[in-house]
């Protein structure tokens, strides 16, 4: 891992155990001397928390275009605020999801024209992008009952089955399109074996900037 930097993503269904690998690697990663920062989309500031809020509620019925803009709302301000001044000081970034999120949900499940993303990444994050990400895949409705069983309920888990297996199918064509970025982790299993695959994959990749 000589020469880490940059930001490192994951993804995934509702379920699939990101925010939990990913705060697994920042510990593991800090244990080694790396200055980590960790933030998650949509939020990681003051305004994108509260964007946040109004993206997650249950109550919230929201046309496609904009809750694709909320989301980029959200970006705009954590890219300026957190991101890029962490890239500057040399820091590694890690996030719970990023833009592949917003291509497998708004582009794949919501039936959003991903020429629209695509520009939108042009104006919003214009050169900033994942060196690594981890894409945790595992079966939908297990990854529905994980949250259930956590009783985690937010508007995005009340969609329907195929809703979330058109997220899916958006994350594996991402995968498929770049398998040196996106590295595919079966989180069918526990935490632990998932943990220690992904350090295995981190010991053993040279580190490319995401800018």
């Amino acid at each position: 891992m000589q020469g880490l930097r940059g930001i490192i993503s994951f993804e995934g269904i509702e379920g699939s155990g990101k925010t939990t690998q990913a705060r697994l690697l920042a510990g593991y990663l800090r244990d080694r001397g790396y200055d980590v920062l960790e933030t998650a989309e949509p939020g990681g500031t003051r305004i994108g928390e509260k964007i946040r809020r109004l993206l997650l509620e249950p109550q919230n019925h929201m046309e496609p275009l904009a809750e694709l803009l909320l989301y980029y709302s959200s970006r705009a301000q954590l890219v300026k605020e957190v991101i890029e001044p962490a890239i500057r000081r040399g820091t590694v970034v890690i996030t719970d999801r990023f833009t592949d999120s917003t291509v497998a949900y708004q582009g794949y499940a919501r039936g959003i024209d991903l020429r629209i993303i695509n520009t939108l990444n042009e104006i919003v994050v214009p050169g900033i992008r994942p060196s690594l990400t981890f894409l945790l895949d595992i079966d939908v409705k297990e990854g529905l009952r994980r949250n259930r069983h956590a009783r985690k309920e937010d508007r995005f888990e009340l969609e329907a089955v195929e809703f979330h297996n058109r997220v899916r199918r958006g994350f594996l064509d991402i995968a498929g399109r770049e398998p040196e970025r996106v590295k595919v982790i079966d989180a069918s299993r526990t935490p632990a074996e998932v943990g220690l695959e992904i350090r295995k994959i981190m010991e053993g990749l040279s580190w490319r900037s995401g800018r």
